[in-house]
Formats: structure tokens, sequence, C-alpha cells
């Protein structure tokens, strides 16, 4: 059975709840990249304080790669460390291991000279070309900056440069731009590949569903998907409220307009009661949309229905968490 991203039926249900961070990537990702390499900006703006958290950038962006790669699933990537404008090497590219990564981003440190030091980003990743081109493919290069560049080559003409010369090779920006040109060259870089992420720095330093978007973005291939949001119970229940009626009609004409798919519902609780507990209320869920989608039209024959428990996606220590965690699934085969 294969494993799916998410399809959102239900739009106006939106997700707010955060999710913890370490376990936001199922281990049944489909690997999108072999390599990645976090390119940090080790420039003298990069050493300035982030308004918004009041803390210096750089300290910022060594929490946020922190939190990333405490998410990227546990797959045989191919992963770096460097820095730019001064070049450095924290991990040089080799077989990633989420332990010598978070060492190496630990070695990310402030307090260098921010007035009186040029910055010569452009000039900076230009160098890196030739390590670029030894990266497995598919490549990402994931570039932690405030966009600032105020000597040497332009930044916007380098990442040109690298993708005319770079097959399979996709920049993804974690941005700390505090200024209107810095803001200017992270989305001109962005635009330049529609594959590209560009995500702010401080969301993925104070919200853990952004973590999760990102990583998945970044790390796991897409696939067909249907995730039924808003299809979740009452505490204690698998009763089927209005609302979760109203979404899945819908996902039985999906369902149906692919008729050559056979079909998984997993359930899940949160963590309040005993495993034991747990599994069998899952079963339940996962069965109460069986037997509704049947009555839509799909055959059983085309189902399968199973429990897994109690689930840890989404915050169990708040309300809004729990009530995302007591949810059913759907994915095709």
């Amino acid at each position: 059975m294969k494993s799916f991203r998410i399809l959102v039926l239900a739009a106006a249900f939106v997700l707010s709840t955060a999710i913890a961070a370490s376990a936001a990537v199922p281990a049944t990702c489909g690997k999108k990249i072999d390599s990645f390499d976090f390119v940090v900006d080790y420039s003298g703006s990069m050493m300035m304080k982030n308004q918004k958290l009041k803390q210096d950038k750089i300290i910022v962006a060594k929490n946020v790669l922190k939190r990333v790669n405490a998410s990227i699933p546990a797959l045989d990537y191919n992963g770096g460390l460097h820095t730019i404008s001064p070049n450095s090497v924290l991990q040089a590219q080799g077989p990633w291991n989420r332990g010598a990564f978070d060492a190496a981003i630990g070695k990310l440190r402030s307090g260098f000279d921010v007035y009186g030091r040029f910055t010569y980003m452009g000039s900076s990743l230009q160098k890196y070309e030739p390590f670029l081109s030894s990266m497995k493919r598919d490549a990402a290069v994931i570039l932690v900056t405030d966009g600032d560049n105020n000597s040497g080559t332009d930044l916007v003409e380098v990442a040109r440069q690298v993708y005319a010369s770079q097959r399979n090779l996709v920049i993804h920006i974690i941005s700390f731009a505090d200024t209107k040109n810095g803001e200017a060259t992270v989305k001109a870089i962005a635009a330049m590949n529609p594959a590209s992420v560009l995500v702010r720095g401080e969301d993925l330093a104070t919200n853990d569903a952004a973590v999760e978007r990102f990583v998945l973005a970044v790390f796991c291939r897409d696939e067909d998907v249907i995730v039924l949001r808003g299809v979740h119970f009452a505490f204690d229940s698998y009763a089927l409220d209005s609302k979760a009626i109203g979404i899945l009609n819908e996902a039985a004409s999906l369902i149906k307009a692919n008729a050559n798919k056979r079909v998984l519902l997993t359930g899940w609780t949160d963590y309040i009661g005993s495993d034991s507990y747990n599994k069998t209320l899952s079963e339940h869920r996962a069965s109460a949309v069986k037997q509704y989608l049947s009555k839509q039209g799909v055959p059983s024959s085309r189902m399968s229905a199973i429990g897994k428990g109690k689930s840890h996606k989404y915050d169990n220590k708040t309300e809004e968490g729990r009530y995302m965690n007591r949810r059913t699934e759907i994915s095709f085969d």
C-alpha cells in the first residue's frame, strides 16, 4: 500500500495546531531528493537582531536548522552544511546522520563583526559551483539568508548561473530578510524555479506545522492523496457528524472516479486512554467511515479499514491538537 501526502477536501477547516517537529513527517515519506546542503549566510547582517524574536538572526537560523534536521525522514540522503561570506565547511557532503548534523549545526555561532565588513554573498556562492556539481541528484540547496549582498557578484545572478549549469538541483530559501533589497533578492531567487520553497525563518522557529510543510515539500515526493480534514470525532466517539458526512460525500465521488484503485481507511485517536482501548476505538472510526462510504455506492470489497491507535501527529497537549488526532485518513493502492 502506497503512502500519501495531503489533498484537502475541507478547505474551510484551517490547520493551526502545532505538530511535534521531531515526529512531524511520516517514515513512509517517499524520497524526493538524493542529497541536500544547508548553505548558511554568515555575513555581518546575519549577526544582527531579528526584530520579531529578539535574537541574532544566526542564532534563530541555528535553532531552525536543528528543528528541520529533527524532522527529516530517516532515509538514506546525502547531506552537508556550509557557510558563505565567509565560506567554511561545517559538515562535508556525505551520508546524512541526524546526530552528526545536529552537532554540526551546533557549531554555528554569533559574535562576528557586523559593521565595516562587506558581504560577498554572490561571490561566495559562486565558489561552491564545483562542489554543487558533485552532489548526488536530485539535489536541494537550502539557502539560509537575509538576502543582503553589498559587494562582489550579484547573488541573484549567481543563482541564475547555478540553475543554468546544474541539472536537477533546486534552491530553497529560509528567509531572514528585513530590508527591501534583501526581500527582493530572496523572492527573485525563489521565482527562478517553480519547485523552490521560500519560507520565513521566524515561522520555522515558532511553528511546528510550518516545519512539517517545509520538510514535506523539500524532502518528500508528491503522491496522490486524500486526507479528510474535517472528518474528526468527539472524544471517545466514532459517530460521524454533519460536517464529516458532507466531506465524505465528496470523498465518495473522488473514490468512485478512481474505480481501478483499492482504498485503505486508517483510523486514529488522541493519546488519552490505554493503548489497547484506543486501538479498538480507532478501528471503529475507520469502520464507521467505511460503512458510510459503502452506503454512498463505494463497494465494500474495494475498501479496507484499519485502526492505528494513538496519533502524535498533532499536539496532544492542546484541545485542538487532540481533535485533529481523532481522525480517519484515506489512501489509494
